[in-house]
């Protein structure tokens, strides 16, 4: 696509209107570069939504695509069905962010990236926290070697979801849990900040339980990774217990949740430790040795939101200016990283990855 006109904005559908959309659309109405065509939801939710904000409604994507003729658009459905709405965006050479995960299966994500190529058709995957400003600065610093040679990580995930949350059917299914809905951002920056430095992930191992609620899906899971280059990370996630310890607790970075003074992600390396969100660097200013002061470098608070930045950089894609930051592909690594935890748990054994 061209570079629109000057002033001009990118005319971006929506294609479902759930909790992320909407956080979707609330960016789209007030974005510098962007701005909402439609919306396609098949509830009464949707329908009303879409009129709430003065916007056209379609009940379904197909529909939308074929009479608004969008410059992009946003896929923010059920996972099951993303793989099918990603496939009529791209045949119709319509650019698409994808919500993560990218689909519900690395087999549908394969077929989906391979029909993006096929097409020439920009497909970005919504991690959206590799847009963080937080996030940009730790990778600067990983690459830089400021934590020196990476040997280990650690991420968190851990909140409670309300009851209610679990009135949609299928967040009470295999699929639906703070694995793959939850506990995929964090398998997913730290494959960002790390494979640069440490290579790829080449083997998973995992536990999951679902005691705390008896859904057919996990509440509660242990995750161990190792990457090629050595080193190792543990992940613990679970949405049924009052805890802060998340990224987005911690980030203040969507409105939605209130901020804590927390950390959920430690990375260490043979040269210093750093934290986020808090963005914390533990390092030995002298003599390196445990029995000698460590020194803590703080960052001052770094305010930015993923989502809008993410709609810049969608607009640059497709316009050509800039590559995806979360292409295809690098998403159907994370979600095969993901999908692997719950074969390693099934199975009781550890799962390698090519």
């Amino acid at each position: 696509m061209n570079r629109l006109p000057s002033g001009s904005k990118l005319p971006v559908a929506l294609i479902g209107a759930g909790g992320i959309g909407r956080t979707h659309a609330d960016r789209l109405l007030r974005h510098a570069d962007c701005t909402l065509a439609a919306v396609a939801d098949p509830t009464e939710a949707g329908r009303d939504f879409a009129a709430s904000i003065g916007v056209r409604w379609f009940a379904q994507p197909e529909a939308l695509l074929d009479a608004v003729k969008p410059g992009a658009a946003i896929v923010a459905t059920p996972n099951s069905t993303h793989a099918a709405i990603g496939l009529e965006c791209i045949a119709r050479g319509v650019p698409l962010l994808m919500e993560k995960p990218i689909t519900d299966t690395p087999d549908g994500g394969e077929r989906l990236c391979a029909a993006a190529e096929a097409a020439n058709v920009p497909l970005l995957v919504g991690h959206q926290r590799r847009h963080s400003l937080r996030v940009r600065t730790a990778k600067a610093w990983v690459a830089g070697g400021r934590i020196g040679r990476p040997v280990a990580a650690h991420a968190m995930a851990m909140w409670l979801k309300p009851d209610d949350y679990f009135n949609v059917a299928w967040r009470r299914e295999p699929g639906g849990g703070p694995v793959l809905i939850n506990l995929i951002h964090d398998i997913d920056i730290l494959r960002h900040l790390l494979c640069g430095v440490s290579g790829e992930v080449t083997q998973v191992q995992a536990v999951t339980s679902s005691a705390a609620r008896g859904h057919a899906v996990e509440d509660t899971a242990a995750v161990m990774l190792r990457f090629a280059g050595g080193a190792v990370a543990t992940l613990l996630t679970s949405d049924a217990t009052p805890a802060p310890w998340n990224y987005d607790l911690g980030a203040a970075e969507l409105e939605r949740y209130p901020p804590q003074d927390v950390d959920a992600l430690w990375l260490c390396g043979t040269e210093g430790s750093l934290t986020l969100p808090q963005l914390q660097l533990w390092r030995y200013a002298g003599t390196r040795s445990w029995a000698e002061p460590l020194t803590m470098e703080r960052t001052a608070p770094m305010r930015s939101d993923p989502y809008d930045e993410q709609l810049r950089h969608l607009r640059a894609v497709v316009e050509g200016r800039e590559a995806p930051l979360c292409s295809g592909r690098d998403a159907l690594s994370t979600l095969r990283t993901a999908r692997a935890v719950h074969e390693a748990a099934a199975s009781g054994l550890a799962v390698t990855l090519g």
